[in-house]
């Protein structure tokens, strides 16, 4: 099974997307969502299924809606 093709996996894709978009860095868009750099990163490699809670104030941090937010990872599926 490729990478891509689990779904924490397509949501860290997306959430890596949107952050080198934003051109911010891990510990600016971990500050702004409350969590650690170190889970920020664990994310974007799909090696962390984020909760409900943290996947909404990742979009927001992004700038984003959570809805938008699992619209880009099913892209990335």
């Amino acid at each position: 099974m490729r990478r891509s093709e689990r779904p924490q996996a397509a949501f860290g894709e997306a959430v890596r997307e949107l952050r080198q978009k934003a051109e911010a860095t891990q510990e600016e868009v971990a500050a702004a969502a409350g969590i650690t750099p170190q889970t920020l990163s664990l994310i974007e490699r799909g090696k962390a299924n984020p909760t409900w809670d943290t996947a909404r104030k990742l979009a927001a941090a992004l700038g984003t809606s959570i809805g938008d937010l699992a619209k880009l990872s099913e892209k990335h599926e």
